[in-house]
Order: C-alpha cells, then structure tokens, then sequence
C-alpha cells in the first residue's frame, strides 16, 4: 500500500554547462535509489531547460522527507554538486495539498 504524499521537497539544480549530459545520468541512475527508500512515496527527475534540472519527490511524513535528505541520493549529489552544478541547489520545503496517483 502506497502512504499518500503529505510533504515533499522541490529542487532546481543549475547544470554547468559542460557536464549537461553528466548531470542527466546522474538523475535517471539515481532512480534505483529512490525507489529503495521506503520513505519515498513519489520522485520526479525532471528536465527544465538547456541546463536547468529539477527533482521533485513526497512522502508521507515529515520523518520520510528526512530520512531522504540523509539518505543515498543527498549524499551523492551534494558530492557531485561543485562539479556538475553552476550554483548551490536551490531546495524548497512544501506540502502537498492535494495529489492524484494511479
């Protein structure tokens, strides 16, 4: 059974130009990751623009949401972050006020 989304996190990350292409496998490989956490109701890689870059994931709970920023995926792209990224990620705290899901 799947826990309805109730928070989740919204982030934008800069690509530097010359790693475009590093910075979308690095978030389509990260999909094993993500399904692994048990936390994790939903996560979106998503592709804004020539270099921008976009992760949208929700949880059930304020504790799935960190659990994910501890976890594989946070670790790995803070990691990565001052070689494949233009600026420091941008991430927004939300809450979800209404969701649809299969």
């Amino acid at each position: 059974m799947t826990t309805t989304p109730r928070v989740g996190l919204l982030v934008r990350l800069e690509a530097k130009p010359e790693h475009v292409e590093e910075l979308n496998e690095f978030l389509t490989g990260a999909l094993p990751l993500a399904q692994a956490e048990a936390g994790t109701t939903v996560w979106f890689a998503l592709r804004l623009g020539p270099t921008t870059f976009g992760i949208f994931d929700a949880f059930g709970s304020d504790e799935g949401r960190q659990a994910h920023v501890q976890g594989e995926i946070a670790k790995a792209l803070f990691a990565a972050a001052p070689r494949l990224l233009a600026q420091e990620p941008e991430i927004v705290p939300v809450d979800v006020l209404a969701v649809k899901l299969p």
